[in-house]
């Protein structure tokens, strides 16, 4: 049986994915659309094929901006499964800049909001990106939301990451290449 499957169908977790789960309820779309704004954007087909069918229910709450409990017992609630209780370690706090970041500033920057205005997806471009960046630059993502399942990408080939959300409420992300 598939992780977070369950004989009644999917099991709301922290780390079930976005797209099976609208999948199996597509109820739930209205459900979220209702929580936060920022969650209109999976009605962009683009973001629907992509971000949405690797994105974790984890990402998404960070997404809207949301706690994660609040948003897997909303959504258990939706679908008449019973709620859990919040587990602390589902949070997670961004803290303090890491050394590297400290250190270095941005060789590279992209706002990511035209692109995603016209319905694309940057995820190509900030590969490429970050991929010509050298042991110790640092590439700037600037977005409407933290772009949680670019991160995870990205940190899986090999690169720091690091968020904050700015004053002005577009979140700046940085990728470095880990050291060698």
């Amino acid at each position: 049986m598939e992780k977070n499957k369950t004989a009644a169908g999917v099991d709301i977790t922290p780390d079930t994915r976005l797209g099976l789960l609208l999948k199996t309820h597509p109820e739930l779309e209205e459900v979220l659309m209702g929580l936060s704004p920022e969650f209109a954007r999976l009605k962009n087909p683009v973001l629907r094929r992509t971000v949405a069918k690797v994105a974790t229910l984890r990402q998404v709450a960070q997404l809207g901006g949301l706690p994660l409990g609040e948003l897997i017992n909303t959504l258990r609630k939706a679908v008449g499964k019973e709620e859990i209780e919040t587990l602390e370690e589902w949070q997670a706090e961004a803290g303090e800049p890491p050394d590297w970041l400290r250190r270095g500033k941005p060789v590279r920057r992209l706002d990511a909001r035209p692109i995603l205005e016209q319905g694309g997806h940057p995820v190509e471009q900030v590969s490429r990106e970050v991929e010509q960046l050298r042991p110790g630059e640092i590439f700037e993502l600037l977005a409407p939301f933290k772009p949680a399942p670019l991160i995870e990408l990205i940190q899986k080939k090999g690169y720091r990451v690091w968020v904050t959300k700015r004053k002005d409420g577009l979140f700046a992300t940085y990728f470095s290449p880990e050291p060698r």
